[in-house]
């Protein structure tokens, strides 16, 4: 695969595509980050964006991880000593998943956020900025609250001045952060450093097929048990057949084959033995002429996660005793 390719896979929108490509042509290590706040557990979601900066690695990019520390802090996620320790733990999760430090860039917000030079810019976004359009790149919990604290509203101003003053090339995200990452590429040329180009993942559902949720537990969690993850893809919504918003498929798709060169589905002789792919449009086929059944799939999927998984539970598991 070449290297667009590589970068471009499962990406929600790239914006823009030519400014990657002229990137990739013009720089022999561009740069890239994602910023993570650290607010609990490492979920899906943490995952897929992971498997983008693995990706963008293998393009050669110079990858930094942003440890949002201080954000944390202003969305009221818990003291500064709190969040900083919450922080400390999941790069341990994020190095078990394949961002090893020795390739990733670690860097904690509170390592330079406090700084003069950072407040003086973050303040000069703020006078270009109007209300509404800081409201608008709020994220959904926080502008949807009844009362959002003003904190909150900085926050966003804060997420573009950090890919100003870490100085990448790239910022990646979930399509929900969006509306922060076009308020960079809007409001940082007037702070005279250049726009960003942006690169979104896009949002999962749930296990049930369903907006994902807490309160519904239709997502994977990087503490979830082997026998407790087979269960959750045992139950998941997965009709024969159908490939439109099947979330076991979307598992395959952007978790398991990126990481594997080809995926072996174990069947009994009796039903016509192992079957291989060594893509997902491979997989996808086979599942939509029925060729590969719902119960293979979910047994694999949950084979192939629980692998992923198991060096992020090593983890957490040996730093509670």
């Amino acid at each position: 695969m070449d290297r667009v390719s590589l970068i471009k896979r499962n990406t929600e929108e790239i914006v823009t595509q030519e400014e990657l490509e002229a990137l990739i042509e013009s720089k022999e290590a561009p740069t890239a980050y994602v910023g993570y706040e650290p607010s609990g557990k490492i979920h899906m979601g943490h995952v897929l964006t992971v498997n983008k900066l693995i990706d963008l690695q293998n393009a050669g990019f110079k990858v930094t991880v942003l440890l949002a520390d201080v954000h944390a802090y202003l969305n009221e996620k818990g003291t500064m000593e709190e969040v900083k320790k919450i922080a400390d733990f999941n790069k341990e999760c994020f190095i078990a998943l394949g961002l090893d430090e020795e390739k990733t860039n670690y860097v904690y917000g509170s390592d330079y956020q406090l700084e003069p030079d950072y407040m003086l810019n973050v303040l000069k976004l703020a006078r270009a900025t109007t209300l509404n359009r800081a409201k608008r790149s709020m994220d959904e919990v926080s502008r949807n609250a009844d009362n959002p604290m003003v904190s909150q509203m900085v926050y966003p101003l804060m997420q573009a001045v950090d890919i100003a003053l870490l100085g990448v090339d790239v910022a990646v995200g979930g399509i929900d952060q969006r509306k922060i990452h076009m308020l960079a590429r809007e409001g940082l040329p007037g702070l005279g450093y250049k726009a960003p180009i942006c690169i979104h993942t896009p949002i999962l559902l749930g296990l049930d097929g369903k907006k994902m949720s807490s309160s519904s537990n239709n997502f994977i969690s990087m503490d979830d048990t082997e026998k407790a993850l087979k269960k959750k893809v045992n139950k998941a919504f997965c009709p024969e057949g159908d490939i439109v918003d099947n979330p076991v498929l979307a598992l395959f798709r952007y978790h398991i084959i990126p990481r594997y060169e080809e995926i072996i589905i174990q069947r009994p002789e009796k039903y016509g033995g192992d079957l291989h792919y060594e893509s997902y449009e491979e997989m996808e086929a086979a599942f939509a002429s029925k060729e590969l059944h719902p119960m293979d799939l979910k047994a694999g999927a949950a084979d192939y996660m629980n692998r992923i998984l198991e060096p992020v539970r090593e983890k957490m598991f040996s730093d509670s005793n």
